[in-house]
């Protein structure tokens, strides 16, 4: 028996050596020192011997089974060391590399386009208010000389949400609800950019969605003259100091007289090109004194008080500036149109 346990143990310690996994290891240590292991197999036999053999017997037993085990518990942890160490190996920085670079992201046209516009009438002693989108019928059209059944209202094409309330279609709401605010006292200056909605089919120069940033003056001997020189200051600001102006009669139900405004290609300088269709001007925006009846209904004794309003869309403007030839650019999301405008 004796002979039979160390033979045992040599096998164990043997397979034990050349295991090349811990699966291998585990498989010696259930095959040597489970229940149904050989060296077990041994030990039951122990009852034929006598009472003096039995307990050397036992202790031989007890000692190749803490030497397997022994054996085993080195194997494994320098199994597990080594595979440690192949990880590290095959998952090596080199911290010297550099490191990836960080994407930045871009500020949107539009954002460039109203920042610049709000810096530059802030600068003129401008202030920036804001409305409500959602409008009541009031504010976005009678309150601006378009009482109900006007023929122009059919200009607008609107969102209504309730016969009384609609999508605004123009910052104009604002406008009022300033006025209101002042109960009939000047100086008034403000501009109010901000989206409006307006059932139109989406193409590359319309949107049912879209920005506007209308601007307000009310006070006493307000003049064409001065809405004129903010006009060409604007114009020179956002396409170039060689820029001009010129005004085309046109109409507004809330300003009047009312104008469209032109500004001189920044392609061609007036010669005639593509971008201004050859005439060498290319509209902007639109604009006018702002008519009596708007400032009664705002509380404001149009005999003491004068104004002056312009409106323009951010849209037109960005894809002026930057040679954009399809709106629908700016709501798409891509990317590649985006990261243009890093360094803008």
């Amino acid at each position: 028996m004796k002979e039979e346990l160390k033979q045992l143990e040599k096998e164990a310690l043997d397979k034990i050596t050349s295991a090349d996994s811990l699966k291998e290891v585990n498989e010696v240590r259930v095959a040597y020192l489970g229940k149904k292991g050989p060296i077990t197999e041994v030990l039951r036999g122990m009852g034929k011997l006598s009472a003096e053999e039995r307990p050397v017997m036992g202790a031989l037993a007890n000692e190749v089974r803490e030497s397997i085990a022994s054996a085993i518990s080195e194997k494994n942890e320098a199994l597990e060391q080594a595979e440690i160490a192949k990880k590290l190996e095959e998952q090596a920085i080199d911290v010297t590399l550099p490191g990836s670079p960080v994407k930045l992201g871009a500020r949107h046209p539009l954002t460039i386009v109203t920042e610049e516009l709000e810096d530059l009438f802030i600068s003129m002693g401008y202030t920036v208010e804001e409305g409500p989108e959602v409008e009541t019928d009031y504010y976005n059209f009678e309150a601006l000389n378009l009482p109900k059944e006007h023929p122009a209202r059919d200009m607008q094409d609107s969102f209504y949400i309730t016969a009384d309330t609609l999508l605004r279609t123009q910052t104009s709401p604002i406008q009022v609800r300033t006025l209101e605010k002042h109960k009939g006292k000047g100086p008034v200056k403000i501009i109010c950019p901000g989206k409006v909605y307006r059932r139109d089919n989406d193409d590359a120069t319309h949107s049912h969605q879209f920005n506007q940033i209308e601007g307000l003056v009310v006070d006493k001997n307000i003049s064409m003259s001065d809405l004129k020189g903010t006009l060409e200051l604007f114009a020179k600001k956002m396409f170039g100091e060689d820029r001009e102006i010129r005004l085309r009669p046109s109409f507004f139900p809330f300003t009047e007289p009312s104008v469209e405004v032109d500004v001189s290609c920044f392609k061609c300088g007036g010669k005639g090109c593509s971008v201004c269709k050859q005439t060498g001007w290319i509209e902007v925006l639109g604009a006018g004194m702002v008519h009596p009846n708007v400032l009664e209904m705002s509380g404001f004794d149009s005999n003491e008080y004068q104004g002056f309003a312009f409106g323009m869309g951010q849209e037109r403007i960005a894809m002026l500036k930057y040679g954009i030839d399809d709106i629908r650019h700016f709501y798409t999301n891509d990317i590649r149109f985006l990261s243009q405008f890093k360094q803008a």
